[in-house]
């Protein structure tokens, strides 16, 4: 379970030890923004988009992919419709999510292509800044 900076950093070692890589993105995010996310004054930094997460996200993936491995992911990302398509481009093998969740990000996964997610993945990688990201999110058409 990579769910920290340190294990993510070490993520190409760590899955050549394992059968499978998993991303716990509530607390990985949290402690790579050195956000508290239930902290009222500081939750709104809290942000799964921000250019350093999407870095630390490929790096695990491609970690667990260049050793042959699958990489799943459990946290509030990996079941929000906002963030499906991005994670398809990233490469992510496997979601966990509350039932209710299935139906809408289903639905997306069913209607964009891979080249579609990579693209838009691609696109998201040259961004530096938050604001640069959501404006090709807010661009970006996948059907």
């Amino acid at each position: 379970m990579i769910e920290v900076p340190s294990a993510a950093i070490i993520s190409d070692l760590i899955a050549k030890e394992v059968d499978f890589l998993s991303i716990g993105t509530n607390d990985l995010i949290q402690y790579t923004m050195a956000v508290d996310r239930v902290n009222a004054d500081v939750a709104h930094l809290y942000t799964p988009m921000h250019p350093a997460i999407l870095r630390l996200l490929k790096m695990i993936i491609d970690s667990a992919h260049n050793t042959g491995k699958k990489v799943g992911m459990c946290g509030e990302i990996a079941g929000d419709p906002l963030y499906t398509i991005v994670l398809l481009g990233l490469g992510l093998d496997e979601f966990s999510m509350s039932a209710v969740q299935i139906p809408k990000v289903k639905k997306i996964i069913r209607n964009v292509t891979k080249q579609k997610a990579i693209e838009l993945v691609d696109s998201l990688l040259k961004c530096s800044t938050v604001k640069e990201i959501d404006t090709v999110m807010k661009k970006f058409k996948y059907v």
